[in-house]
Order: structure tokens, then sequence, then C-alpha cells
């Protein structure tokens, strides 16, 4: 007798196989006890037949609680009438039966309560199929960008000062001095693409951010790739070719996770099949007037921009080329024959996924001159002595360079086509929550 996993079934009709896993859910219709099993790789249904089985087995079976481990034995079946696979039972070896009733069941709970019980929650077959769709993504991107000749570098999660703005650092003690946690490993990046040429990180960052959104974690995850030697548009359809590349190593890697959260796979497969849209900044201002927001050129999209511009799109929308004003000080500036203060633009982008799911990558080309950088440090009062050595890349064989970051939890969030992004995480960190 083999031991083997759920998700091999199709594979071992009329085999006698071994299966270890837990009860998640009970029925009976007199004699004959159904199991609904699952055990990390996939969910089946366990047939126990009092006719079939001993008394003693058949009396464990009656005995089992709601989350109990177990170990079945018996005969791999198709269902008579779906494409499902069961295990007709021959025998059942209790690990652990649950000692007291499940805290999660059928009835609808709140997410304070559902969030209080994360650990719990996971178990659920909802939680099971984003989180392993968070795998599929990750790894789908690791797979791209490792075939592509990047290979993958750490960056400090202690840092002596910020690389997006000083406003939402959380501040640590580091011996006899302050640091900060992480917000972006990108100028760590930009260093160690000299020295590889193609690099990319994939880390826990942390923002210090009091927002109460769907869309945001004050921890989250996200894959930075770095690379020398391109431009600004040669970075988008890299981005571009990168989702592409992920969408189709999920849609082949992961359909049952799809199919189990009902996921409608047009915008996937549209993503896969088309272009993305292209926007200037200033173009996608005209639109988003034109469709009823109020927002000015020289402000940022806020969330309900970013829903208004994608909302009828099947495929994401870059909005590229934003005002300086707005943007951090590393970006580089937008090539103008005439320019004007009031176009002072910057060559960066912001991928928004489509459906209003929000950005899912932002990047940028990177400021490689010198005494441009440092012209900008200076404008916006960063303590030059932490970026020495950040400025010192300018001197010694400085080149265009761009770079971007995926972020993982939003980047799931949509290719699950979930609500809130706190079910994109194993425990999710927000401003009200850090248990358990």
């Amino acid at each position: 007798m083999i031991t083997t996993l759920i998700r091999d079934f199709s594979k071992q009709v009329g085999q006698t196989v071994m299966v270890q896993g837990w009860v998640y859910n009970i029925r009976s219709s007199g004699k004959i006890t159904f199991l609904q099993i699952r055990d990390g790789s996939g969910f089946t249904q366990a047939i126990v037949n009092q006719a079939s089985v001993d008394p003693t087995t058949w009396q464990t079976a009656t005995q089992l609680t709601i989350e109990s481990s177990l170990t079945l034995a018996g005969t791999v079946s198709q269902h008579p009438k779906k494409q499902e696979y069961e295990l007709q039972v021959t025998a059942i070896t209790p690990i652990q039966l649950a000692t007291a009733e499940f805290p999660i069941g059928k009835k609808e709970h709140g997410p304070d309560f559902l969030l209080e019980k994360r650990h719990l929650w996971l178990r659920s077959q909802s939680q099971w199929a984003v989180l392993r769709l968070r795998h599929f993504v990750k790894t789908g991107f690791q797979d791209y960008f490792n075939n592509q000749g990047y290979i993958e570098l750490d960056t400090p999660t202690f840092t002596p000062t910020s690389c997006e703005g000083t406003s939402d650092l959380f501040e640590v003690e580091y011996f006899d001095r302050k640091a900060y946690l992480t917000q972006n490993g990108q100028l760590y990046l930009e260093a160690m693409c000299m020295a590889f040429g193609k690099v990319y990180d994939l880390c826990p960052n942390f923002r210090a951010e009091k927002s109460k959104t769907r869309k945001h974690l004050t921890e989250f995850w996200s894959l930075n790739p770095e690379i020398a030697f391109i431009d600004h548009e040669a970075s988008l359809k890299i981005q571009e070719a990168a989702i592409k590349h992920m969408l189709e190593y999920v849609l082949q890697h992961a359909r049952a996770e799809l199919a189990l959260l009902q996921r409608d796979l047009t915008d996937l497969q549209d993503t896969m099949a088309k272009p993305i849209v292209h926007y200037q900044y200033a173009e996608a201002i005209v639109e988003l007037q034109k469709r009823g927001s109020s927002i000015q050129f020289g402000e940022d999209l806020g969330a309900d921009d970013e829903v208004l511009l994608t909302a009828d799109s099947t495929v994401p929308v870059i909005v590229k080329n934003w005002p300086r004003s707005i943007k951090p000080f590393y970006m580089k500036g937008y090539p103008y024959i005439n320019k004007t203060a009031d176009h002072d633009l910057v060559l960066n982008a912001d991928v928004l996924a489509p459906r209003g799911f929000g950005e899912i990558i932002g990047g940028s080309q990177r400021e490689d001159d010198y005494e441009t950088l440092l012209a900008a440090m200076q404008a916006a009062r960063l303590p030059l002595k932490d970026f020495d050595w950040y400025l010192e890349l300018r001197k010694f064989g400085s080149v265009p360079h761009c770079g971007f970051g995926i972020g993982i939890e939003r980047m799931t969030r949509w290719v699950a086509g979930v609500h809130h992004i706190r079910e994109t995480i194993p425990f999710p960190r927000m401003i009200n929550r850090i248990t358990p």
C-alpha cells in the first residue's frame, strides 16, 4: 500500500492507498459516513460504508470530530457524475481527536473574528486556495526572471534612512543609534545591478502608513528587479512580459485553486493575449476628468481614480511619466526640449490591474548623473552623509538603469479576485492588528 497525496488521486483510480490528513466536515446517512478530508495538497470525500468495514473502523468513524487528524486507508474511485475522486475507506487510524468544537463553523463570521482565528481560518478552502495562488504568483515571476538571466540577491532589513520618504518609517533601536525597517531594497539593488547586470530581491517591506483600506498592509512582500543598461520604455516591456509569463504559469499550475474561488478568468486570459494599455500621466488626468473625477494635473491618483480608470478594462493599465513633485528623488527626469516648471516630469510608471484592483507594480528609470542626483537630494533635504555610498555609484561607471517593485499581495489579490488584501498573506499586519 502506498502513501499518497489527494492531489494525485486522478492517477491512482482503483489502487489501494494510505492518506494522512484532517477532517474538515462530517455528514452521515445512517449506515454511510461521508468524511470531508484535506491533506494540504487538496480536498476529497472519504466514504465509510458500515457494510464494507469492520466494527472497530465503523465505530471510529462515528467518533471522529471536526479537525481531527487521522490516517485513512482505502481504494481511490472516481465520482460517478463529476470529474472528482474519492476514497472508499477500509481502515481509519486516528492521530488526534479534536477535543473541542471547532470555532469556525458554517455560519457567517465577521472579519475581526476570522482574523483573531487566522491560525485556524487558514484551513478553510478559500484561504487555502488564495495562499496557494500566492505561491504560484511568486514562483511564476521568479521563473521568468531566473530564465532571463537575473540572479536573486538579498537586501538589508535594517536601514539607516529611507528610500521613499521619512513619514512612514518604522523606527527601531540599533545598538547605540536609530535604524529603520526597510521600505524597499531598491537603493541596494542599484548597487548590485552595477556588479551583476540583472538582479532582483524578494523580501518583506515595512510602511508605517495609517491607512485602513482593502489595499494596504504595514508589512508586505515585493519582488524587485533592477536592470543595468536599459531605459524606461524597455523596462515597461519587461514588466509586461513578466506579468504575462506569471499568468501563464498560474493558469498552468493553479486551475483547481482558481476554480475553487470561482474566479472569472476573462481578464487573466485577456492580459496574456492582448497588449497592456498605456497612458501618459497627463492623458490619464484628462481621461479621469472625462469620467467624473475632480483630480487635477499634479495630483496623485487616489484609489477611486485607479478604479475609475480601469473598471472597464480587461487588461492592466500603465500610467507613466508623472510630475516630479509627487515622486521620489531618485527618478530620472523626462527628456524635454522645452521643459516648463508645470511639466517637470520623471521617467516612471505605475501598473494598475484591470477591474479596479489598483496598483500592482511601480517603477522608474533611475537618475544616473552624479550632479543631477546630488541636486535632487539636496532639494529634498536628505541627510547626504547617509547616502554617500549611493552617490558614489554615480562616480564609477554609472549607466542608465531601471527598476520596479511587484507587490506580491496586490498581485495575488488581483489574480485570486478577492476583495481584501488581508486574505493574500498568511498573517496580515495592519494598522490595528499585529496578532496572531
